[in-house]
């Protein structure tokens, strides 16, 4: 199974989406804000895979409300997909 390992060295929005466009393979340009991030783990990113965000204490104080935002969605996906998964770590 694919694992994006996410962490509390990850400064912004942008690189957490980045860690997840090369961990998960994105589509070039596939994510530039939360409804395409949205949008390509929905559907265009083949299963099964898992995204772990480890540190995410750490990772809230530094992003802020990104995130709420982030975790929600990651949340929301694994709930909508049977083959993927969201851990805070």
């Amino acid at each position: 199974m694919r694992t994006a390992l996410l962490d509390a060295t990850l400064a912004d929005r942008r690189a957490v989406v980045a860690r997840l466009a090369k961990a998960l393979d994105f589509p070039p340009n596939a994510a530039s804000n939360l409804d395409a991030l949205w949008d390509v783990l929905r559907t265009d990113i083949p299963g099964p895979f898992a995204i772990v965000w480890r540190d995410h204490q750490a990772a809230r104080s530094l992003l802020g409300d990104d995130y709420d935002r982030l975790a929600a969605l990651f949340a929301d996906l694994a709930a909508e997909r049977d083959d993927v998964t969201f851990t805070l770590a």
